[in-house]
C-alpha cells in the first residue's frame, strides 16, 4: 500500500491522495448487499433423498423470508465433488449456495490430490442445519445381539467379521473403520454402490454387518428384517427405542459422528451478506415445520452459526484425514 501510495503522490496532490485512501477504506463494496436476482441452491445429490428434502424445504423458506426466488439444482455426482466445485466457482454474491455434506469438504481433500478446488479455502460456512445419523446394523437373525458381540468375534477372528458400506471412501466406509480402529478390532470392508444394493446383500447373508445412515435402514428395522446394534450419535435416536450409543454400549469414547449437512458459499462472499443468510438460516431452523419436516426426512437438527459450523468442520476433516491415512483408504 506505501508503495502504491508514493507513486500517486507524484501524480496528483497530496489532499486528492488522502481523499482516494478514504475512499478505498470505507466504501463498502457493490456487492455487500443481497441482490434482488434469484438465488441458486446447488444440492450434491439426486432429487429424492434426505438432503433434497431438507435442501427443498430451506429454499421455499429462504424465498419467502427474503422476497426473491430461491431455486433448487441437483448436482449429483462424485461424492459431491461436482457440486461444490461449482459454487466455488460463482461468484461471490450471495446468489449461488452449497447445500453441503462432509463428503466434498471435510472427507474428499485427504482422499485425492487433483481435487478441482480447495474445500476450506474456496469455500465458507453460513450456517449448520442436520445432522443425518449413522448406525451399525445387521440382519434380525444375526447372531451379534449386541455391539459387543460384534467385537468379540471380530478379535477371535481378524478381518473375518465383514461389513457393507455405500461405497469406497464414504463416510460409511470411514465411520466402520473409525469403529474398528477405536475397538482395536479389524474389520473386513465391503464396499457397494450405495445403500440399497448393501442392504440386499445384509439382509441376504452375504455381509455380517453393515454402516449407513439411519434412515436408509429404517424401513428394514421396522420390518424386522434388521436390527441397529448401535448408533454413532451423542444420544440415542428417538426412531430406535432401547438401541444404545456405541459409547453406552461398549463404553468407547470418541464415537459420535456428525454426518452434517449444512449451507456453504464461495470464499470472499462479503460478510454482510453470510451475516443476512446465517440469520435468517438459523431462523429457519427453528420453525416447527423445518423440525417436523427434518424428523420426517430421519434428520436431527443441529443449527448452528458460521463460527460453530467452522469448528465442525475443521474437527470434521481432521477426524477423517487421521482414519484415512491409518487404515490407507484410497479413492476409487
Amino acid at each position: 500500500m506505501s508503495r502504491f501510495f508514493s507513486q500517486t503522490h507524484r501524480l496528483v496532490p497530496r489532499g486528492a491522495v488522502l481523499a482516494l485512501a478514504c475512499l478505498l477504506v470505507v466504501a463498502p463494496p457493490a456487492s455487500a448487499q443481497m441482490s434482488t436476482r434469484p438465488i441458486k441452491v446447488v444440492i450434491p445429490f439426486a432429487p429424492g433423498g434426505a438432503q433434497d428434502a431438507i435442501g427443498r424445504h430451506l429454499s421455499v423458506e429462504l424465498s419467502s423470508r427474503l422476497g426473491v426466488p430461491v431455486i433448487v439444482e441437483n448436482k449429483a455426482g462424485a461424492g459431491g465433488i461436482i457440486a461444490a466445485d461449482f459454487v466455488a466457482k460463482a461468484p461471490p454474491d450471495g446468489t449461488t449456495l452449497l447445500l453441503a455434506t462432509g463428503g466434498a469438504i471435510s472427507i474428499a481433500p485427504h482422499l485425492t490430490q487433483k481435487l478441482p478446488y480447495r474445500a476450506q479455502r474456496d469455500l465458507t460456512p453460513i450456517a449448520l442445519i442436520a445432522d443425518t445419523p449413522m448406525v451399525i446394523a445387521v440382519r434380525s437373525d444375526s447372531n451379534f445381539r449386541t455391539l459387543a458381540d460384534l467385537i468379540k468375534a471380530a478379535k477371535a477372528q481378524p478381518g473375518q467379521v465383514t461389513f457393507a458400506s455405500t461405497g469406497n471412501g464414504t463416510v460409511s466406509n470411514l465411520t466402520g473403520e473409525l469403529f474398528a480402529q477405536a475397538t482395536g478390532i479389524k474389520l473386513s470392508h465391503i464396499p457397494y454402490k450405495g445403500a440399497a444394493p448393501a442392504t440386499v446383500d445384509l439382509l441376504s447373508g452375504q455381509v455380517a454387518a453393515m454402516v449407513t445412515t439411519a434412515t436408509s435402514i429404517e424401513p428394514m428395522v421396522n420390518g424386522r428384517k434388521a436390527r441397529v446394534l448401535a448408533t454413532f450419535t451423542v444420544a440415542p435416536l428417538p426412531n430406535f427405542p432401547g438401541v444404545p450409543t456405541v459409547k453406552q454400549a461398549v463404553g468407547v469414547p470418541g464415537l459420535e459422528v456428525p454426518v452434517w449437512v449444512g449451507l456453504m458459499a464461495p470464499a470472499q462472499t462479503p460478510s454482510s451478506i453470510l451475516r443476512k443468510l446465517s440469520s435468517e438460516v438459523m431462523t429457519i431452523c427453528q420453525l416447527p415445520e423445518t423440525q417436523r419436516r427434518l424428523r420426517e426426512s430421519g434428520a436431527v437438527s443441529t443449527c448452528e452459526d458460521s463460527i460453530e459450523f467452522g469448528r465442525l468442520i475443521a474437527e470434521d476433516s481432521q477426524r477423517w484425514e487421521r482414519v484415512i491415512r491409518s487404515a490407507n483408504i484410497k479413492s476409487e
